[in-house]
């Protein structure tokens, strides 16, 4: 497995800890460097990357603290997974491009998922978001769409359940189910949980971005039945979620039916209020949010759709000059108008 270390920008993906171990070696037979100012030398370099790669992962937060607890989603293997998966590891290289300045994690090969339980440290309101991370079903982000929220939704008093779930190739659902089958399983698990994490069961919502903005409306429109078997009592309670978040979003239109709706993802008025943003100018196209928010209206669901001329895709949290990173404020505002959070809305 790989590490999330720091990489040397012309290492061609070697760790920095290897390209430093190397020149100073080269350095011992080019100039006589006695064997114990070596090995002091090779230690200073191992310390010297392991901190780097232990900076890379607490700035991240991921993999996650102990104080956060992390429990797999399910007892065994996964429904339909097969044995033998490459390990999983982070994807990303030092061509992939950075966000707001900052790099992220692109974790890939998820065979096995997992919930993160993440509790605000003070003035816990009940309220809970099980979050999904984008990645077009391939990889997850799972720090810019992950941690990086279950920090924001703790500063405003709501608990958050980071589910990582299966990739790559584990949707959108028919595609494959895998996917959905864990988010259907993590909303139950976590009304399973509720009294001991102190959450309102009444109060679980769903967050998803991009692929995982398309799982968050995929579980708020197929929460009727299960697609897997019964595996322990989390299953007989409802998977449906209270509310949903949906940031900018991929698959609920059909770019290559003139983006028509999406006949997978058909909205009933049992389906959550939801919260919708987007940016005009997403190459993942803004009729996903557009298409989806009128499929809302005509089944009689509140919803609330927010578009922006500018802002592309796959921002996260990370505020730009660009007003379209400004959504969570709306959010907050949102969950106080929809009664979720206490208080009125401002």
């Amino acid at each position: 497995m790989r590490e999330s270390a720091a990489l040397d920008p012309d290492s061609s993906g070697v760790p920095c800890n290897t390209v430093a171990a190397a020149a100073i070696i080269a350095a011992y037979f080019q100039t006589g460097i006695s064997h114990m100012k070596l090995n002091w030398l090779l230690l200073l370099a191992a310390f010297a990357a392991s901190s780097s790669t232990n900076a890379v992962a607490q700035s991240s937060g991921w993999p996650p603290s102990a104080d956060h607890p992390t429990i797999n989603l399910w007892p065994g293997t996964a429904p339909g997974e097969q044995p033998n998966q490459p390990p999983e590891a982070d994807t990303t290289t030092a061509k992939d491009n950075l966000i707001a300045g900052r790099p992220l994690i692109r974790l890939g090969h998820v065979s096995v998922p997992t919930l993160t339980l993440y509790t605000p440290k003070r003035g816990n309101s009940g309220a809970a978001v099980v979050v999904f991370p984008g990645g077009g079903y391939n990889i997850l982000a799972i720090d810019l769409e992950g941690t990086e929220v279950c920090d924001w939704l703790n500063s405003i008093h709501v608990t958050c359940v980071l589910v990582k779930y299966r990739v790559p190739g584990t949707g959108p659902f028919p595609k494959s189910p895998a996917a959905l089958q864990d988010a259907q399983r993590a909303v139950g698990l976590v009304r399973q949980h509720a009294a001991e994490w102190h959450i309102d069961s009444s109060r679980v919502g769903v967050l998803g971005f991009s692929a995982g903005a398309h799982l968050a409306a995929a579980i708020s429109t197929h929460f009727d039945q299960r697609l897997y078997d019964t595996v322990d009592a989390a299953d007989n309670l409802s998977c449906r979620p209270d509310f949903a978040v949906v940031v900018y979003p991929g698959y609920l239109a059909l770019a290559e039916k003139n983006f028509a709706p999406n006949a997978d993802i058909n909205p009933t008025d049992k389906t959550p209020t939801s919260f919708i943003v987007q940016a005009e100018d997403d190459p993942v196209h803004v009729e996903n949010a557009v298409v989806y928010f009128m499929a809302l209206k005509n089944a009689k669901v509140p919803a609330e759709l927010h578009v922006f001329a500018q802002g592309g895709h796959g921002y996260g949290l990370r505020r730009t000059d660009l007003p379209v990173t400004g959504w969570p404020v709306l959010v907050e505002t949102w969950l106080h108008t929809i009664k979720v959070l206490p208080g009125p809305s401002h």
